[in-house]
């Protein structure tokens, strides 16, 4: 069930990232108040920030802030959502249906994980939970993306087959990075891959719902 957002002017906005085309100078603003909440995030746990916090850090004042967004929680998950999708990019990480696609979103993944600050997802469940929501939406698109340019076509939606898969994937990430004397980002990525791959070949297989009507 999406949850959609509204700022303070009722406009809706994406719950993980800046999607839609802003203006120079929101894009700014957005950016500005991001940097401050990643900045702060270094020095002290999410629970302890204040929307008053982000405001005074980015030089800004509360009111703008609203303006952007409802609440610490929807900067959180965009400036979570911006931040994976620009290492996905920088590494070159894309979604497109061919052999070592899901072994590469999984070193992604496994990657942005390893390097947040603080045990975010383990000591922090509110934010975990908005951190989960960033990365898998990022993931879901991607992936979702990726499926409606190939050829073949599964016989369960798109939709929830890229989403079965985003989740697949950051749970084994999330498991791995809890894990004491984990393996290497390489190896777990390798591991994932080998389990996750199959739900491909099992939506492909899956009967449409006219053929089982008939088998009935």
């Amino acid at each position: 069930m999406q949850n959609n957002r509204y700022d303070a002017k009722n406009r809706p906005m994406s719950s993980t990232i800046d999607t839609v085309a802003l203006d120079p100078r929101m894009r700014r603003t957005r950016r500005s108040l991001q940097d401050a909440l990643e900045k702060l995030l270094s020095e002290k746990d999410f629970e302890k920030i204040s929307v008053q916090d982000v405001a005074e850090t980015a030089a800004l004042n509360r009111a703008t802030f609203y303006d952007h967004y409802p609440d610490k929680y929807a900067l959180l998950e965009c400036l979570v959502g911006t931040r994976f999708r620009e290492l996905l990019e920088e590494r070159n990480i894309r979604f497109d249906g061919c052999e070592g696609a899901v072994r590469t979103m999984a070193i992604g993944v496994c990657t942005y994980l390893a390097e947040l600050p603080r045990a975010t997802l383990t000591s922090q469940p509110h934010s975990g939970q908005h951190l989960e929501t960033a990365i898998v939406a990022v993931m879901r698109g991607m992936i979702l993306e990726g499926l409606k340019s190939h050829r073949g076509r599964p016989q369960v939606s798109l939709e929830l087959l890229a989403s079965t898969v985003a989740w697949a994937i950051f749970g084994a990430a999330k498991e791995w990075l809890r894990t004491p004397n984990r393996v290497s980002v390489d190896r777990i990525a390798s591991t994932i891959e080998v389990m996750v791959t199959p739900i491909f070949g099992a939506a492909a297989k899956q009967p449409s719902r006219s053929n089982s009507r008939r088998n009935t």
